[in-house]
């Protein structure tokens, strides 16, 4: 529905009119055929119809679309009084800003806050209504704490208050014990979980670490024999290699004494004793 024609200050074009309650745009929407209508009336209109109300052209409701701006504009700038001036308010604001001013405005009719109070009160008056309703609440004057209402302050009886208060708090307190446990419970399940899980893992790494280090070993006992084999191997080529050198110097020393004795003694010595060496073969290791 839309706003009471009634209640707006001036002209209003007949443009801003919804085509169905005949009264000022509520949320309008406009048709294809350029027909303007409140959201809810056209709504409702297209639930028992299939055309426009105005010239009967088909229509639904993924056609609609908002107003023009131009319109919503010159809708927005109309001016119109409080809904509340029959309480006494005399505001009147462009339709724009109504409803924040009838949100706010001190002349509404609101309920009363205390539950049980069924009391329609204008906003302005209230805290004055509030401070004698008879459904108010307030602080038990013998000090329990206990918030009471005036229609109970006959059966109101601290010792009665203080105990089901009592109660409900030692009830609330197991029951957050019980919960803490459990979560705590969860939590060492789940870590314990994780530790086993952990523990294998750590486990299968160590078992495979020692695979590695026995294959390290066993590598490394294969190098210190290659090692050995071939430092004997070096030693025996070192022996053989000054056996070689002594041989060569006795050759050159019987060289020199047989050039002072003469050529003909030279040629023999040196062949019997060239022939003593190859009657004495020796291996000799390549390095």
């Amino acid at each position: 529905m839309g706003y009471d024609i009634e209640r707006f200050v001036g002209y209003v074009n007949e443009g801003l009119l919804c085509s169905i309650c005949r009264d000022v745009l509520e949320d309008p929407l406009q048709a294809p055929c350029e027909h303007a209508f409140c959201t809810a009336c056209i709504h409702g209109w297209l639930v028992h119809h299939s055309n426009c109300p105005e010239d009967r052209q088909v229509i639904d409701v993924s056609l609609l679309r908002p107003l023009y701006r131009y319109m919503k504009n010159d809708l927005n700038r109309l001016q119109l009084h409080c809904r509340n001036r029959e309480y006494g308010c005399e505001m009147v604001c462009s339709l724009e800003s109504i409803d924040r001013h009838e949100r706010e405005c001190e002349y509404s009719q609101i309920p009363c806050s205390n539950a049980g109070c069924s009391v329609q009160i204008e906003r302005r008056n209230l805290d004055g209504h509030l401070a004698v309703c008879e459904y108010r609440s307030r602080e038990c004057p013998n000090g329990c704490g206990y918030t009471i209402l005036s229609a109970e302050d006959t059966q109101h009886n601290c010792v009665a208050e203080l105990r089901t208060e009592l109660e409900l708090l030692r009830s609330e307190m197991i029951c957050r014990v019980e919960e803490a446990k459990h979560e705590m419970e969860s939590r060492l399940d789940s870590q314990r979980r994780h530790m086993v899980q952990k523990e294998s893992i750590l486990q299968n790494e160590i078992e495979e670490l020692k695979s590695q280090m026995s294959r390290m070993m066993s590598d490394v006992r294969s190098l210190m024999a290659a090692e050995r084999q071939h430092r004997q191997e070096l030693e025996q080529a070192e022996l053989e290699k000054r056996e070689l050198m002594e041989l060569l110097k006795g050759l050159q020393k019987d060289c020199r004494l047989t050039t002072a004795e003469g050529s003909r003694k030279s040629n023999f010595r040196p062949l019997t004793r060239l022939e003593s060496v190859k009657r004495k073969p020796r291996e000799v290791t390549v390095i």
